[in-house]
């Protein structure tokens, strides 16, 4: 069986749950499903996931991404043979970003395919990054879970035509919990500005009907205002809600700011998700 996500899960930088198990604990407390360990660097991440599993009863714990090109494939079936006893582990691999990878980075399709032929891990319990038609069908075809990333509820609507209805669909949404319309922009504008030199964000976000000019300049309000959910708690709700009525299972939030990991707006977005 799939590994059973939740509705809503947390997104954010595996590097500020070093030493946090008690962080990954009040979220399951407060009703989230999967935590997302972003940017995954190496083979560390996998003892991080195996502390994070070991103090919580129900968290599923992702990798968000492994990067292909930089994580042998072996190293990634040596972690999940340590991890095997549970099914809160789910694998999550992605191409990565020609910018970062270098000349190395060709061929990114048939590098996917290749390793997920490499890869020792259960369908159930692999995930891929994609953004793509085509790779969102590979997602449907070779593993359980599609796992777009700066995406908006659009997105997802077309997204869920792709894959059809047999893969979970698992968007990730950016999320400023700030009223002041040019506090909340400068917030979700510095961090979507490492993210505009990005090729394959650029062309999906093209695709999506954004203009060569809705990148330039550290990023329009208009694409501000698209793919990060800002405002009141109950605005941003819906904005997360909006996902799931476009077609995600689920969706991971990440919580932009100065206090990004368990806090009182994390308290406050899981209260309103609730209701």
């Amino acid at each position: 069986m799939t590994v059973e996500l939740g509705r809503f899960g947390v997104w954010a930088l595996a590097e500020r749950w070093e030493g946090r198990a008690e962080a990954a604990a009040e979220l399951e407390r407060l009703g989230f499903g999967t935590l997302w360990l972003g940017g995954a660097p190496d083979g560390g991440v996998l003892r991080l996931v195996s502390d994070l599993l070991d103090a919580t009863d129900r968290l599923v714990v992702a990798t968000g991404i492994l990067n292909v090109w930089t994580t042998p494939a072996a190293e990634v079936n040596a972690g999940y043979r340590d991890l095997a006893w549970t099914d809160r582990f789910l694998v999550g691999v992605g191409a990565g970003h020609r910018e970062r990878v270098g000349e190395e980075y060709h061929g990114p399709y048939q590098k996917l395919v290749h390793y997920l032929d490499e890869l020792d891990v259960p369908r159930d319990r692999l995930a891929l990054a994609a953004l793509g038609p085509r790779v969102l069908r590979l997602a449907a075809a070779r593993t359980s879970v599609a796992h777009p990333y700066l995406v908006t509820p659009e997105y997802t609507a077309r997204a869920r035509e792709t894959i059809g209805s047999g893969a979970v669909l698992a968007p990730e949404q950016h999320v400023v919990l700030e009223e002041d319309p040019a506090r909340a922009r400068e917030i979700g504008r510095a961090n979507l500005s490492r993210y505009l030199g990005l090729s394959n964000y650029a062309r999906n976000w093209l695709r999506s009907g954004f203009t060569e000019e809705d990148l330039s300049g550290g990023g329009s309000d208009r694409l501000v205002d698209a793919l990060v959910a800002w405002g009141p708690v109950d605005r941003v709700a819906r904005r997360l809600r909006e996902h799931h009525e476009a077609g995600a299972d689920h969706v991971s939030v990440q919580l932009l700011g100065e206090r990004q990991d368990t806090s009182p707006e994390f308290r406050e977005l899981a209260a309103a998700l609730a209701e």
